[in-house]
């Protein structure tokens, strides 16, 4: 008989590793303006980060499907296994070109690990249970922006931006070896049930379309490279990036998700919104302040900080059950907050006389939004998914959030590339954060469209 799966410990070790990879990714955030001037990279300094979203991208599409038929505990051995190699390629950099590649394979163990975590609290944890877990992982997600920043920039300025990467694999580590013996449980309870009939959810048994996800990986990538252009080949590449999407998503997606179909559609689509204007922006955000207000970078890094304080909260306030609006409002609660935090950011950026602190202010709303919103979308989407298909639909959610963060990512990296030539701060940082703040208007709107009480895809909603 096998022993019980022990859900303290479970929620334990899969924060631990959760903690790991969001240090890795807030330190890179620091360190990356830096790194980028060492290897001569700033030309391609977004690159960094959008490679990274699209290596999740990819993964996430697969790993879903691998987690729907062999369970999670495997894919996310493997994630790990994958995103330790990239940490170790990164720390041996002696080039842009070496770099990003390592941040494409970290992205392609993230994305791994992001489905395999979603299916292990589906399968482990019941409904009554879900919230808080998803406020412990966002809490485990930005708790290292408070020490991140700090240890981040110390490590560049006294060793090297190479230790920032070496410094995550013994976090790693530790993680895996916290979390492997609840794993082995949940995999044999798991094996131990009734395995499902011959004929049950053939559309599950299909390969998975691996196709249609280097389909949007190669369209993403398309897209970005489009916007570092400005000839006709950036219009092609931008037209083809558009028909692959139009052609790769549909298999990928909830049906209805690019005709704007209320319900699950929508919960995903604000999903990519989300992250797309969020991270878009970030990623610019320490640059921004160290090269148009020259803020020292222990001092930029720590805005980010200041996001995660807001993320934190928001996160617990979703969790608590005295909290009686339905995901939809809370949703919505979100992607409003994330607008109006980044229209104070982009308003620092464009007036270079208000006070720089608003930018702080502004990053706090934005993860505030973020902590309510993340959260409350995994919750809405985990509710409308067959127990069959949590992976599958786990797979979409992630995707959405990978491919939106990906695509507004290298929209504001195109924006930057474009104008940076200018030598004009205020054209070159106003411009990018006013794109992501109508990014986040759009997230206002699919967010509307969630409809409320909605609570699973047969209501036809």
């Amino acid at each position: 008989m096998n022993p019980p799966v022990s859900r303290r410990a479970l929620a334990i070790g899969l924060c631990t590793v959760v903690v790991a990879v969001a240090f890795e990714s807030i330190a890179v955030a620091t360190a990356m303006p830096v790194a980028a001037q060492d290897l001569n990279g700033l030309a391609v300094y977004a690159w960094a980060f959008s490679l990274f979203l699209i290596g999740m991208l990819l993964a996430t599409v697969v790993a879903g499907r691998l987690c729907d038929r062999v369970g999670p505990v495997r894919p996310f051995l493997a994630g790990v296994a994958i995103f330790a190699a990239g940490l170790v390629v990164a720390a041996t950099a002696e080039t842009m070109a070496q770099l990003i590649g390592a941040r494409l394979v970290q992205g392609l163990g993230g994305g791994v690990m992001n489905v395999a975590t979603f299916v292990c609290i589906a399968q482990a944890f019941d409904e009554r249970s879900r919230p808080r877990m998803f406020s412990y992982i966002s809490t485990a997600w930005v708790v290292p922006s408070f020490v991140g920043p700090p240890v981040s920039a110390w490590l560049t300025h006294q060793l090297s931006w190479h230790w920032v990467f070496w410094s995550v694999l013994p976090l790693v580590g530790l993680g895996t070896a916290f979390v492997l013996p609840s794993l082995v449980r949940l995999h044999r309870s798991r094996s131990a049930e009734p395995s499902p009939e011959p004929g049950a959810g053939p559309e599950e048994r299909r390969p998975a379309p691996l196709w249609a996800a280097v389909v949007v990986a190669a369209s993403a990538a398309a897209i970005q490279l489009a916007g570092q252009r400005l000839d006709l080949v950036a219009i092609g590449l931008a037209v083809a990036g558009l028909a692959g999407l139009a052609i790769a998503l549909p298999p990928l997606m909830p049906p209805g998700f690019l005709r704007l179909r209320r319900g699950l559609p929508m919960v995903i689509m604000s999903r990519a919104l989300l992250p797309g204007a969020f991270f878009g922006a970030e990623v610019f955000v320490p640059l921004m302040l160290v090269e148009q207000r020259g803020i020292p970078l222990i001092l930029a890094g720590a805005v980010l900080t200041c996001g995660a304080v807001g993320w934190t909260t928001g996160a617990w306030i979703q969790s608590r059950d005295r909290i009686e609006l339905p995901r939809s409002r809370l949703i919505l609660a979100g992607t409003v907050c994330v607008a109006a935090g980044l229209v104070l950011v982009a308003a620092t950026a464009l007036l270079p006389w208000l006070w720089v602190g608003l930018v702080a202010v502004g990053w706090v709303i934005g993860g505030f939004g973020m902590g309510l919103g993340i959260a409350s979308t995994s919750i809405a989407a985990m509710s409308l998914a067959p127990d069959d298909q949590q992976g599958r639909i786990a797979s979409s959610l992630q995707l959405g959030d990978s491919l939106g963060a990906a695509l507004f990512a290298g929209v504001s990296g195109s924006i930057f590339a474009a104008l940076r030539g200018s030598g004009d701060h205020v054209l070159t940082f106003g411009a990018v954060m006013t794109a992501m703040v109508v990014v986040g208007l759009l997230g206002v709107g699919a967010a509307a469209r969630i409809p409320q009480g909605a609570r699973h895809p047969a209501s036809g909603r």
